[in-house]
């Protein structure tokens, strides 16, 4: 078949953002008046009233009907770590002809009220009390979605409990985005800019994954109830050549990726870059840069029509951390900046950075603020998953530092030195010893991908986040604790008498008193975990070590400061943080024990049954030495031995841990004791993997499943 000849032709620019409710959608089918009043709601000049809301419903629900559909849901994004979703359909009573009128109103499009107590809130709600409300987020554009179930009209929303506490990740992240706006106009005004009105976190998050033959999927249960695989021998073959990597994207794979820019374009998801990973199987999406909260919206899209799409070319995308042991695993980067409405990246150093003092005073902010909050920091990208990776000479380590690169710690070792700055480092002219090649000048600095929080030009690149986890958690951090950091030190400069000297003495203050958060040497060295001990850096190993670093006094003042979080709702996840901790890895560790007892026990007797039966049908016939079947007989019954003494262990530490009261005691139980009770039952089963006939073994290789796809 001529896959080319087949190939679908579209333009992209006709496609883009077709399935959405957009800017140009509302400016075309609303009134003037209602499309100005709710752009003022979206700027946040004003309050949104219902009037407005009827006419926009009623023009959303117009435009959703033409793009086919026929019900609306509300979708948000609870604790769970997915999004969660309702249908409606937009059908009101039948009238009198048998006839029924489709409508969508105002109050229907603001507020609905899915079951608060089904969804994880940490005790702030509890059965009996039911009640939550989704409310719209008109800041994100609603949009059409088409699947099996038809087309959906999907209003992105905030949720939030009866009390009024949030029980999601948009509410804090939409405040986040508020406080970091109030305290970075603060900061623009006492350089005198008075023109720029709003000042709006920027985010790209790249999308790492891994793709499998779903057949081969379905014949592995560790992959279906926990997205990772409990058991496997490494192939032959890993990561080794490196060969992966950037290389030629197959043919399978290409004709999925295509459907998922498609999708995505649709959705008005600009998806942009798309490559082979680092691992086998592994590949890599990243988006163009959207407001904070559209591209936490758009992350979540982008994880659904990843997993939707893989199952119409019998694939299965592995959003995991780390589905598969001994070659990459997957995460997350967070690029971040500040722009203001009228374009100003307030990140970007300009050509001679030295001279930029309202660059190197956001810098010094930055650099304070990851400092003092590394552990907010550390927490906000912990998941269980990312368990496996961070610091396993793959992804950044555990110990949060940043990464400035040469040009800019030249010029910070400047002030620090002599109190000014006077040069900023330039590029050279590239070399390559090929005339046909052309001239180009390379970069001040160089790239460090084994740091955590890098500086990468005109942004911060948060590398530590989970392939699988929303960026939510990691925004509202770093936004609020950036925040924090223009707060201090517009306090500091608003009381001056100097700004000039004020501004220079405060960035030099902030460069001295931080310099140990700047780090840009290998991140994977043991040297750096030493010397990270020595300048009084945490190094935070575990998801259950991060957890309490959002109930403490230091958080809880910081968050309330500027209404994030209150200490109800950080208290409420810590709870929930710690009871996903414990209920992950019970599963984990159930399914090892259903498979191993079910599956790889019978196979590993029949192996042995069928190897018994040839030793002594040789023996009967005395025609051959039987010694290296014997010798192999052994071994692999002293390997089943192996198992069924650590299967009774798992059993029985797995149900003990289950008995134990939720919270930090009963995560700290199956960290430490049901995860080591695992590793002990899955070495001798991998050792036999390598021994048992191919055709006996049940479950799918690693080598059939990242290689053959």
């Amino acid at each position: 078949m001529n896959v080319m000849s087949e190939t679908e032709k579209f333009s992209v620019s006709e496609i883009f953002g077709e399935n959405v409710f957009n800017d140009a959608v509302m400016q075309e089918r609303l009134p003037k008046k209602t499309y100005k009043r709710l752009r003022e709601v979206i700027e946040g000049g004003h309050d949104l009233d219902l009037a407005t809301a009827d006419v926009v419903a009623h023009e959303m629900k117009e435009w959703a009907i033409e793009q086919g559909a026929t019900h609306y849901t509300h979708w948000f994004q609870p604790l769970t770590g997915v999004t969660a979703e309702k249908h409606d359909s937009f059908i009101t009573a039948p009238m009198e002809n048998g006839k029924v009128l489709m409508s969508f109103s105002g109050k229907e499009l603001i507020k609905g009220e899915p079951d608060a107590s089904s969804f994880p809130s940490g005790g702030l709600r509890a059965t009996f009390e039911a009640r939550g409300y989704t409310a719209w987020d008109c800041t994100s554009p609603a949009f059409v979605r088409h699947d099996a179930a038809g087309a959906t009209l999907c209003i992105p929303t905030a949720f939030c409990s009866y009390t009024g506490e949030a029980l999601d990740q948009k509410t804090p992240l939409l405040r986040s985005m508020e406080a970091v706006n109030a305290q970075a106009l603060r900061l623009l005004r006492l350089f005198g800019n008075t023109t720029s009105k709003r000042v709006t976190p920027s985010v790209g998050a790249e999308q790492e994954y891994f793709i499998v033959d779903r057949e081969k999927y379905l014949k592995r249960k560790d992959l279906i109830f926990t997205g990772r695989t409990l058991f496997g021998a490494m192939p032959p073959k890993g990561q080794e050549m490196d060969d992966h990597y950037f290389g030629a994207i197959r043919e399978r794979i290409g004709a999925y990726m295509k459907d998922v820019n498609k999708e995505l374009w649709k959705l008005g998801v600009s998806a942009k870059t798309q490559h082979n990973e680092v691992a086998p199987a592994q590949h890599e999406l990243a988006p163009i840069y959207a407001e904070c909260n559209v591209a936490t919206d758009h992350n979540q899209l982008i994880m659904e029509t990843l997993k939707k799409v893989a199952g119409r070319h019998g694939l299965q995308c592995l959003l995991h951390e780390k589905p598969f042991a001994g070659v990459n695993g997957s995460g997350k980067h967070n690029n971040w900046s500040i722009t203001t409405d009228d374009g100003i990246n307030l990140l970007d150093p300009g050509s001679t950075p030295h001279e930029n003092i309202q660059f190197l005073l956001v810098l010094t902010c930055i650099l304070k603020a990851v400092d003092e909050h590394a552990d907010l920091l550390r927490a906000s990208a912990a998941d269980v998953g990312n368990d496996h990776r961070l610091g396993a000479n793959e992804a950044p380590p555990a110990i949060l530092s940043i990464f400035l690169g040469e040009q800019l710690e030249d010029v910070l070792t400047q002030l620090i030195s002599t109190g000014s700055a006077t040069h900023s480092l330039k590029g050279e002219k590239l070399e390559t010893g090929v005339k046909t090649l052309p001239d180009f000048m390379r970069d001040a600095t160089d790239r460090n991908r084994t740091s955590p929080f890098a500086f990468t030009g005109n942004k911060f690149e948060f590398r530590m986040v989970g392939s699988q986890a929303s960026i939510a958690q990691p925004n509202v951090v770093l936004n609020t604790i950036v925040a924090d950091a223009f707060a201090e030190a517009c306090d500091v400069l608003e009381k001056a008498d100097n700004f000039d000297e004020a501004v220079h003495d405060l960035i030099k203050k902030y460069a001295t008193e931080h310099q140990r958060i700047v780090f840009n040497g290998n991140g994977y060295s043991d040297e750096w975990v030493v010397e990270a001990e020595k300048r009084g850096l945490p190094n935070i190993k575990s998801m259950v070590d991060a957890i309490p670093a959002y109930a403490t006094d230091k958080a809880v003042a910081l968050f309330e400061k500027f209404g994030v979080f209150t200490k109800v709702e950080l208290e409420s996840r810590v709870e929930i943080e710690y009871e996903t901790y414990a209920k992950t890895i019970n599963i984990e560790a159930k399914a090892m024990i259903d498979i191993a007892g079910k599956q790889i026990v019978p196979a590993v007797i029949k192996y042995t049954t069928n190897l018994a039966n040839s030793i002594n049908a040789v023996k009967a016939a005395g025609a051959a030495d039987v010694s290296v079947q014997t010798e192999l007989l052994s071994e692999t019954s002293d390997y089943l031995s192996e198992v069924k003494a650590a299967l009774a262990k798992l059993t029985d530490v797995t149900e003990k841990g289950a008995e134990l009261a939720e919270g930090e005691e009963q995560a700290t139980y199956y960290r430490d004791v049901v995860k080591a009770a695992m590793d002990e039952l899955r070495a001798p089963v991998d050792k036999l993997e390598m021994i048992v006939d191919k055709d006996l073994w049940p479950m799918p290789s690693y080598g059939d499943l990242i290689f053959e796809v």
